[in-house]
């Protein structure tokens, strides 16, 4: 591969115009301003006890207390040695955020179509086309930027791939490994896994032919190729590899302690998710016609109408003030579909998917088959329980396939491959080696097909009720008239949309069937066909976003406001918990001021959550006493948020006198019913049977305390007159935390489910737990390793063959 000038100046300029579009469609930044991301300020309520120890002493703490009770931040951005991935990647991301990952997403896809062999120009197309997909945008919008960051790097990866099967060995060595390397960093396995099924269709796909073509050996050589490459890749990332392995397993993704149901009925053993919680999120089969139509089935779950609307129409007519109106009407319940809630419908755009269609009936080679093929498959698992005999083969044979929930996201694989497709339609149809007589039947059978399906959703829409599931609840808030209007604009925005998508279809079809009649020089085609692609996806995605998305930076970094109660509880400074009853175990914005039990993550620690389920929701305050809840936050007569002391809590430490031996977590959790928790605790012997004493001395002066507080270093104070046992209110981790009595190792216990427990002797002692992961120390060698074997693997490369290009010169 000889180094070509011209060729790395167009690269230059490609990627320079895809970066200013970037920063163009989310223009404000360049006003210093940044998103407002609801998802990125839970985050920032999860992680600020992590950021002001990193700030101070200039470490990562690994642990934080602010959330959920205690937990890992191995799941909440941790740092750690050796990763240098994670630089190369910020210094891809160069722009300020969110134009980093819309960049990523642009870049991702040229180099793919570079992969492919396609021309800079159609590239340019593919890359805007997938960049602009609504999804793609709408995660942006609500702060899921650890998807947004995988599915930028999945393109890299494909190219990768489709390079090494290209018999360009060395180039697809290197760019599989660091794509790989970079998406894996990215951290957001479940986009990872579902690309992974993308590869299998792919592999598959090329395994036939390589059977028809006889080119076995050139297919085990690529794959020989690919599989080094992605180890290296997992190599250069095995520090969060090992780190959020060890926390899954502790998590709600990790296989259940309990056998039995909150209720006493038995519980279905399964390692991971819950059937019905995996498939929660199911698209609806009619539904997904609106990746062709967007607002087919009313688009988001919240629409902006304004005065464009009957509803707005009739409330004006009623007397209601015209901003009171304007109000209702730009929040309209307009989703009618099967998820629960949506931001977005997941348009991919009705040129894209008359090219998509055109590409099937043109294209020739693997390449469509594959793409096809790995559509159809991500269209059907979307559907999970609406399509249950797949979904449920695939969640009970399918390794791995139970640790993700919502199952509608793996359309992400389809939002990548009909682009793909697309642009190979467009590069065979303006080839002008294929058949005029083939390229004028795709065409035609193409838009009849497209308008058929456009005429049918038109003349047919009677058989749509146009009712959602919020309907019953606004029926008893505003009546009958008012939710039926709301359903009359559900259906105008159904015809409008139709209408819209085979107007854009008619005027691409149009371009190019004149092609075919003038001859108009193909650069001015694809121009007019990006025109389109542009102005059909950035006008449904300017829907779902404006400029008052947009805040000051100041405000993102202080993005959670002290309330009057925050004040309150922070004049406390002794050592306590809080539990926030509006948020529950899903909100963070407490712990953006105190150490909560609530938290906002997707894998929350499993223990907890059982606790919930079987004693706070059933209001037990032995389990909120044990867990050192001293505040309780909760709503009061008007709505407002009020709060009371718990003065039972029973602090972070205290000693009892008996330890109860149960058999199995069933018989510990269901104890804590009726435990005298300041007396006694429950002790697992089936997983700590090294226990033998049981009873225990307890003096009126023993007592213990916090003597100092960091998030992974706390330093108690014990004094006691008789050898004791004291009670931590903290959780059990079983791995990376250390005890020390008087700078002595000591093996501390899980008791009461879920705390940790320590045998003390008698006198006074100072006793420290301090967060020493071993994963991280051995992850890191593994990490610096790998990092080293690929950069040896690159320049020796690189070195080799430029000496081996030199040679016949010479």
């Amino acid at each position: 591969m000889k180094f070509n000038f011209n060729a790395f100046l167009r690269h230059f300029f490609v990627i320079t115009f895809l970066g200013l579009a970037a920063l163009a469609y989310f223009y404000p930044v360049l006003q210093g301003k940044v998103i407002y991301q609801s998802d990125i300020v839970q985050y920032k309520g999860m992680a600020e006890e992590q950021e002001q120890f990193r700030d101070k002493y200039g470490e990562e703490p690994y642990w934080t207390n602010s959330a959920f009770g205690g937990m890992p931040t191995y799941q909440l951005g941790a740092r750690y040695p050796h990763d240098y991935i994670k630089k190369l990647d910020r210094v891809i991301r160069f722009l300020p955020r969110p134009s980093d990952y819309l960049f990523l997403y642009f870049l991702g896809f040229y180099i793919l179509m570079c992969c492919l062999k396609v021309e800079y120009r159609l590239a340019v197309l593919g890359a805007l086309a997938f960049g602009f997909s609504t999804y793609l945008i709408i995660i942006l919008n609500v702060g899921h930027n650890a998807k947004a960051h995988a599915i930028g790097y999945l393109p890299m990866v494909l190219g990768g791939i489709v390079l090494t099967f290209r018999k360009k060995y060395f180039w697809g060595f290197i760019l599989t490994s660091l794509a790989m390397a970079l998406e894996i960093q990215a951290n957001h396995f479940q986009m990872t896994y579902y690309f992974f099924l993308l590869v299998l269709v792919l592999g598959t796909v090329y395994l036939i032919y390589a059977i028809r073509e006889k080119q076995l050996k050139h297919y085990f050589i690529s794959l020989g190729v690919l599989i080094p490459a992605v180890a290296l890749a997992l190599l250069t990332n095995a520090t969060s590899l090992l780190a959020t392995k060890e926390y899954a397993d502790w998590s709600t993704r990790g296989t259940s302690a309990l056998s039995i149901n909150p209720d006493g009925s038995p519980k279905t053993r399964q390692d991971g998710l819950d059937r019905e919680y995996i498939t929660q999120y199911s698209y609806g089969i009619t539904e997904s016609l609106n990746l062709l139509v967007p607002r087919l089935f009313g688009g988001g779950s919240v629409e902006k109408l304004g005065e464009d609307s009957r509803t707005y129409d009739f409330l004006t007519d009623q007397g209601v003030p015209r901003t009171q109106a304007l109000e209702f009407t730009n929040e309209m319940r307009l989703y009618w579909g099967d998820q629960p809630i949506v931001a977005a419908p997941a348009y991919i755009g009705a040129v894209i998917l008359f090219l998509f269609l055109l590409g099937i009936l043109l294209v020739r080679g693997r390449a469509k088959w594959w793409l096809l093929f790995g559509s159809l498959l991500a269209l059907l698992l979307s559907w999970g329980k609406n399509f249950g005999v797949l979904t449920d083969f695939m969640i009970d044979y399918f390794p791995f396939y139970n640790k993700f929930r919502a199952v509608s996201s793996i359309q992400v694989i389809l939002e990548l491959c009909a682009p793909v497709l697309a642009v190979l339609a467009l590069k065979a149809f303006l080839n002008s080696k294929v058949d005029l007589r083939a390229k004028k039947m795709a065409l035609s059978i193409s838009f009849l097909s497209m308008m058929g399906i456009g005429l049918g959703l038109l003349l047919f829409k009677s058989a749509f009720d146009f009712t959602g599931g919020s309907d019953e609840i606004m029926t008893r808030y505003y009546g009958e008239e008012l939710v039926s209007l709301i359903r009359r604009d559900r259906e105008a925005v159904y015809v409008n949309d139709t209408l819209r998508s085979m107007a854009l279809i008619a005027l691409t079809a149009g371009i190019l069937w004149v092609s075919l009649r003038k001859n108009i020089k193909r650069e001015w085609v694809i121009t007019v066909a990006a025109v389109l692609v542009v102005v059909d996806l950035v006008g449904v995605n300017l829907r779902y976003w404006d400029k008052d998305n947009f805040v000051s930076s100041r405000r993102m970094e202080k993005p959670i406001a002290r309330t009057k109660v925050n004040q309150l509880i922070l004049q406390d400074t002794s050592y306590y918990r809080v539990l926030n009853l509006n948020e529950g175990l899903n909100g963070a914005t407490t712990s953006y001021f105190h150490k909560s039990l609530g938290g906002y993550h997707a894998a929350k620690p499993a223990r907890l959550q059982d606790l919930f389920e079987f004693h706070v929701y059933k209001n037990n305050r032995r389990v909120l006493n044990m867990l050192n809840a001293k505040y309780i936050i909760q709503p009061d007569e008007e709505g407002a948020a009020s709060v009371s002391l718990n003065p039972d809590a029973l602090g972070s430490a205290w000693f009892i006198r008996s330890l109860i031996p149960v058999s199995s977590a069933d018989q510990a959790i269901m104890a804590l019913d009726t435990l005298r928790v300041s007396e006694t605790a429950l002790i697992n012997t089936s997983d700590f049977p090294e226990v033998s004493q049981k009873t225990f001395e307890r003096d009126s002066t023993a007592q213990i305390r916090v003597a100092s507080y960091q998030p992974n270093a706390l330093s108690y104070k014990s004094k006691n007159g008789s050898d004791g046992f004291a009670v931590f209110s903290e959780m059990y981790y079983p791995e990376g935390w250390n005890t020390y009595i008087d700078g002595k190792r000591a093996t501390h216990f899980r008791v009461n489910y879920t705390l940790r427990g320590l045998e003390i002797p008698a006198g006074e002692h100072e006793i420290l737990f301090k967060f020493e992961p071993e994963v991280v120390r051995f992850g890191s060698k593994i990490s610096l390793a790998g990092n080293v074997a690929l950069l040896l693997i690159i320049l020796g490369g690189i070195l080799y063959r430029t000496i081996r290009r030199r040679k016949p010169e010479a």
